[in-house]
């Protein structure tokens, strides 16, 4: 009697981890599948929702006539938040750096994320609320914080996250700057116009007010100098105040740049890996061509190339298929094969269109790069002339084939004529 129920455990334990495996593709693996997109695109709408509730709860015309709807929203949202909580803790197990570790160490380490905790802030003020009287206005900003639930739906402020903290230095530098400029310029104005002005600028920290405003360029014009020299002195501040701006503005900017540029080089240098072609190149030599490649996404239809136009490079494809239309028919091309060498090799106009049949994602070498990319690297050049002749053979072959069979076909009808005659 025990083997019975020892399978039926034992499938019942595999069917709960094969449903944690497709959760954990949904929820955390990052891989784009319909279900992943179609979740996504819920918990933001619903994130969205939420806030505008809150906003909507603080005016009283509108509070006053759907209260209860507010109310219901929110406790029904609580619910949804806290099974997506729940799901994330129970199929982080299946994160490649949890792999392999006792699972109540594993949750605990992941339910102290950043992501986590967001998540747990989000739903935890209202469970509290039931047992704890909160301040109702307490209780609205409390629900804000599911606002930073879009930072894992949204890659972009993760890229932004990562920007301010490699940029952290800098952005500290700039706030002593501007605390500086804060504090020196209430300085001055305190010994210029705090004999004129003593309610305004009486002391340092009362004209600090003037100068924060006039340095962020909001300027209230509440506390403005009157003496000449006064005048003067808060049109240098005004002045700085655009460098002041333009600081922090510019620090951020330049990474966020430099943060893109590190994830396109991090994923054109993967989908040049994978290319056949170059599975021999040292990291240096990838590193120099991932330099040169520009990506692009092909639709579906999409002619690459016409017949007899210039060639303006060659294309390497890292995923889809493309298809060749020569004059002895069409050729099929795929993932992590290339075509458009032949014109620059030969230095003459495509042969053939070139469409694509499904969608295609494409790194372009441009003629100029191809050139000099060749002249650096002959062995590469070779491979790429080697299987360009191997091609060229192909279609001579299949040309003098089809010669051929058409002269068969002509002496065939010829003979058919003579019998029929």
């Amino acid at each position: 009697m025990p083997a019975p129920l020892d399978a039926s455990k034992h499938k019942r334990r595999r069917g709960l981890t094969l449903l944690r495996r497709q959760l954990y593709v949904i929820l955390e693996s990052g891989r784009r599948t319909t279900a992943s997109r179609i979740f996504d695109i819920s918990i933001v709408l619903l994130i969205l929702a939420n806030v505008a509730a809150v906003v909507a709860e603080t005016e009283p015309s509108i509070a006053t006539w759907i209260r209860g709807d507010l109310l219901l929203f929110d406790e029904i949202s609580v619910g949804i938040f806290t099974l997506e909580y729940l799901a994330r803790l129970w199929v982080c197990v299946e994160h490649p750096p949890l792999v392999g570790r006792p699972r109540r160490e594993a949750r605990l380490t992941w339910a102290t994320t950043p992501p986590m905790l967001i998540d747990l802030a989000a739903i935890l003020p209202f469970y509290v609320s039931l047992l704890v009287a909160f301040d109702p206005k307490i209780a609205l900003l409390f629900r804000l914080v599911r606002f930073l639930k879009l930072a894992r739906a949204t890659p972009a402020l993760g890229t932004l996250g990562r920007v301010l903290y490699n940029e952290r230095r800098a952005i500290f530098g700039a706030i002593v700057i501007m605390l500086g400029l804060i504090i020196g310029s209430a300085a001055v104005m305190y010994e210029i116009e705090g004999a004129v002005q003593p309610e305004a600028f009486g002391s340092i920290p009362r004209a600090m007010w003037w100068a924060a405003a006039t340095l962020t360029t909001i300027g209230y014009g509440d506390v403005v100098p009157i003496t000449p020299l006064g005048k003067l002195m808060a049109g240098f501040v005004m002045i700085a105040g655009f460098g002041m701006f333009a600081l922090p503005v510019a620090i951020i900017s330049s990474g966020f740049a430099a943060e893109i540029h590190r994830r396109d080089f991090v994923v054109t240098w993967g989908m040049v890996a994978r290319v056949p072609l170059f599975g021999g190149l040292d990291a240096l030599t990838i590193g120099n061509l991932v330099q040169l490649l520009h990506a692009q996404a092909v639709e579906p239809g999409t002619l690459i190339g016409r017949k007899g136009e210039e060639a303006t490079g060659m294309y390497f494809i890292m995923s889809g298929q493309v298809q060749i239309e020569f004059p002895t028919g069409p050729v099929m091309l795929g993932e992590g094969e290339f075509f458009g060498e032949m014109a620059l090799l030969q230095s003459r106009h495509r042969a053939a269109d070139i469409m694509a049949l499904t969608r295609c994602t494409l790194l372009k070498l441009h003629s100029g790069d191809f050139s000099r990319f060749m002249l650096r690297h002959p062995d590469v050049y070779e491979r790429i002339r080697r299987i360009a002749d191997e091609r060229l053979r192909d279609l001579k072959r299949r040309t003098e084939l089809e010669s051929e069979m058409a002269e068969i076909k002509i002496e065939k009808g010829s003979q058919a004529d003579e019998i029929a005659g």
